[in-house]
């Protein structure tokens, strides 16, 4: 896979969800960017093609003590042992990483792929939802001092975000230049979009947005420090989120969220009108030689 072949691999993804779903999809050339952002595409990508198109694709990366796959193969395609190949590729993948371990993502929806990975030894470890509102009104935003980033608080925010996800599944701090580069260089990169809240010299919560993602507005991080949780900071963040998006003319806004959070995430992002759209599972399998 070339970064020449993301508009078709878009569109094959969202064919698959449509197809799992029933309902349209919005995945675009963007978010392929954003998901592959950490792959290296010569060494870590396959795409099968035929006569009509692309049939199958999947990616892998590294981090931390694992290695990481995706695939999807077209409804063309289905049952024809392309999501099988793609499975080797990527273990292989894998263990010429020298990772310990491997995860594995598949839509909630696909039985066909929880039985192939349950079938080579992968277990169900983890799902994460997709949640989206569509706007119907601007929101009324909580009286709680709300700044916009500037980038001299780039360092302090990262370190809050990095802080307030400390107690989630699978977190690894990763340095602020790391970090920037990846965020500064992704599509939809806007400090306008990036908020927070203060106590005093404390910067007690954040929120980091990108402005096309998903068919609309995105939340990418909405994170509380322990010491100020309870006190409606998150609600007010994605509430003030609604709000700037509703002003720019965005009305659909969507994020991604650990379905069994620490901090009750998904039960906050129903309460102020979100609802689930998709889900996806993490698989994980020990590698072996």
């Amino acid at each position: 896979m070339t970064l020449d072949d993301f508009p078709a691999v878009a569109t094959l993804l969202r064919e698959d969800e449509e197809h799992l779903y029933g309902r349209p999809s919005y995945i675009g050339e963007g978010e392929v960017h954003e998901w592959t952002s950490t792959t290296d595409l010569a060494a870590g990508s396959w795409l099968f093609e035929d006569d009509v198109g692309v049939g199958a694709v999947g990616w892998a990366w590294t981090e931390h003590d694992r290695a990481t796959a995706i695939g999807a193969v077209h409804p063309r395609h289905k049952r024809t042992g392309l999501g099988a190949q793609l499975l080797d590729l990527s273990e292989r993948f894998g263990r010429a990483s020298g990772h310990p371990r491997m995860h594995q993502y598949a839509l909630g929806s696909d039985n066909a792929a929880a039985a192939l990975l349950t079938s080579r030894g992968y277990r169900d470890v983890r799902h994460f939802y997709d949640m989206a509102i569509e706007l119907e009104a601007p929101p009324e935003v909580p009286d709680v001092p709300i700044e916009t980033l500037r980038e001299g608080d780039a360092r302090a925010f990262h370190a809050a975000l990095d802080e307030a996800f400390l107690d989630h599944w699978e977190h690894h701090s990763v340095s602020f230049d790391e970090w920037w580069g990846r965020r500064a260089g992704a599509p939809g990169h806007d400090l306008t979009l990036w908020f927070l809240i203060r106590d005093g010299d404390e910067i007690a919560a954040v929120a980091r947005n990108e402005a096309h993602r998903n068919g609309g507005g995105y939340v990418g991080h909405v994170g509380v420090r322990r010491p100020w949780r309870g006190r409606g900071y998150a609600k007010a963040l994605l509430l003030h989120t609604f709000r700037e998006f509703w002003n720019r003319g965005v009305r659909r806004v969507t994020l991604g969220v650990d379905a069994e959070s620490p901090t009750g995430a998904t039960h906050l992002y129903e309460r102020v009108g979100m609802h689930v759209e998709a889900e996806n599972v993490v698989f994980e399998k020990a590698l072996t030689s």
